[in-house]
């Protein structure tokens, strides 16, 4: 069994959090491990229309994010690595600085001095020198930034089919290959 982090910070675009859990569900061989930050809750019941209960519902494991003992803090767990989903500038912060207050800061400098993926869907816009930097810190750490940045290719008919997307290229980059995830070379 794979196992998967996902953090949920208070960033807008909760949804890409949800969607990752969701694909994961149907994914026989991960076991997904959850941390949902109270501004992600906060953010995800003003952006859609689940319970935090039915969000926590979907991963297997969920972790308090002050939890900061929790298995997913220590490198002797192991995992493919985490997938930060929305990414706010705050956790993007932390991150840069292993400033390890909370469980999602602390189980994502796990994995990069374990040398896991870690991938930050950074929901900011626009950015200033300062987040810039940040994001720069968090590249040389061994992060992946990658804000949600929708894919045209695959000519989405929906607001759903360009987030499943864009959740899909951000699970490619732990191995982990969706069948609905439009490759530039195949057709639509």
């Amino acid at each position: 069994m794979r196992r998967i982090i996902i953090g949920l910070s208070g960033a807008s675009g909760s949804i890409y959090g949800i969607r990752a859990l969701q694909l994961l569900r149907e994914v026989e061989d991960i076991e997904t491990h959850a941390v949902i930050s109270p501004a992600a809750l906060r953010t995800a019941l003003h952006e859609t229309s689940m319970a935090a209960s039915d969000i926590e519902k979907l991963a297997d494991h969920v972790h308090s994010h002050r939890d900061i003992g929790a298995s997913i803090a220590s490198g002797s767990f192991r995992t493919e690595g985490m997938l930060v989903a929305p990414c706010s500038i705050k956790t993007l912060s932390g991150i840069a600085h292993c400033y390890n207050n909370e469980l999602i800061v602390r189980a994502a400098d796990v994995c990069l001095k374990e040398r896991r993926r870690v991938v930050l869907m950074l929901r900011e816009t626009p950015f200033h020198a300062g987040h810039l930097a940040l994001m720069q810190q968090a590249d040389r750490n061994g992060a992946i930034i990658m804000p949600p940045v929708p894919a045209f290719y695959s000519k989405p008919a929906s607001l759903d089919e360009m987030v499943t997307q864009t959740v899909g290229r951000a699970l490619d980059l732990f191995g982990i290959h969706l069948p609905m995830v439009h490759r530039w070379t195949e057709s639509s």
